[in-house]
């Protein structure tokens, strides 16, 4: 089956831009144990089939893809986090886990009903936070009281809890996200408009909500879902993602022992272009410029949040 393909009888949404098959190898060279800690599996369908509220349905990216993509660019271990085009249905999240050998940990999705036997049994495999995801395209908003009983829940366990949400719904979100007791993880900066000003409001308001609550922690992920200029200059010399560059270092540098960096492989959901993944390692020297703070960003963040005591 080629790379692209969905299997067990799902047709692709129209339009679906496949994941690029060939990344270059970078040339920035990721310190001794490093982590991506922010990508995902989807399916494979037959196996593990997509969920039926989804909004999208992907082509199918095994474990096996996600640790040979792991190994070419360097990386040491992963953070899978749940899709949600898997919808609650943890299955293939927990098989890539127990697979990985140890290398991987994982964000699982939950409802509201879930039980201790279950949250232990993905414990067990690997999986230590859930994620609550407020873009409006992608699932439907779910009450926040339900979030609350949720997050009782898996407290005992030590997870965390990852945010996914869009700067403009930030104001409306900001009491409910200050409230809750664990850790918190923001994907991708909150996914900033970065045609704005990097010390203007908007973004100020994000790092304002870091600043007032020091459990809060950032991915500083995903250019190619937030550049407008996008990976390339005209004349073919590569950037990568310049545009993203100052907002994603001025995080780096105030909170640099609460970021964390991910491929986000498969790069589910993308409109105009499917990145390298090489060229996305190349990025995170401009974003944390020195070594130490790329150890911090790559090593000693991920691991003491995911394999706390080398776990």
């Amino acid at each position: 089956m080629a790379h692209g393909d969905t299997s067990g009888g799902f047709e692709k949404t129209p339009g679906w831009l496949d994941w690029y098959d060939g990344p270059s190898t970078p040339t920035f060279r990721v310190p001794e144990g490093a982590v991506d800690a922010h990508c995902h599996v989807f399916g494979p369908g037959e196996q593990f089939p997509y969920a039926p509220e989804r909004k999208y349905t992907p082509c199918d990216a095994s474990a096996d893809q996600l640790f040979a993509l792991r190994d070419q660019l360097g990386f040491d271990r992963n953070v899978i986090v749940q899709a949600t085009c898997h919808g609650a249905d943890n299955r293939a999240l927990v098989d890539a886990l127990r697979r990985s050998e140890g290398r991987a940990r994982g964000v699982a999705t939950v409802r509201r009903d879930v039980t201790d036997a279950d949250l232990a049994e993905l414990h067990e495999a690997g999986v230590r936070g859930v994620r609550f995801n407020f873009v409006k395209r992608l699932v439907d908003r779910v009450p926040t009281d339900s979030l609350d009983e949720i997050v009782a829940k898996i407290a005992p366990l030590g997870w965390h809890v990852v945010i996914y949400f869009e700067a403009e719904d930030l104001p409306d979100l900001y009491d409910f996200f200050s409230s809750i007791p664990t850790d918190i993880v923001v994907d991708h900066m909150g996914r900033p408009d970065v045609s704005k000003d990097p010390n203007g409001p908007e973004f100020d308001l994000f790092l304002r909500f870091m600043r007032e609550n020091p459990n809060v922690w950032t991915k500083v992920s995903c250019p190619e879902r937030l550049s407008i200029t996008g990976p390339r200059a005209l004349d073919g010399e590569q950037h990568a993602y310049t545009d993203v560059v100052p907002f994603a270092r001025r995080v780096v540098e105030e909170f640099p022992d609460r970021v964390l960096w991910g491929t986000d492989w498969p790069h589910p959901n993308l409109k105009d272009h499917m990145p390298d993944d090489g060229l996305l390692v190349d990025y995170i020297p401009q974003i944390a410029t020195t070594p130490e703070l790329q150890h911090k960003l790559l090593v000693e963040n991920p691991r003491r949040l995911y394999w706390p005591e080398g776990d």
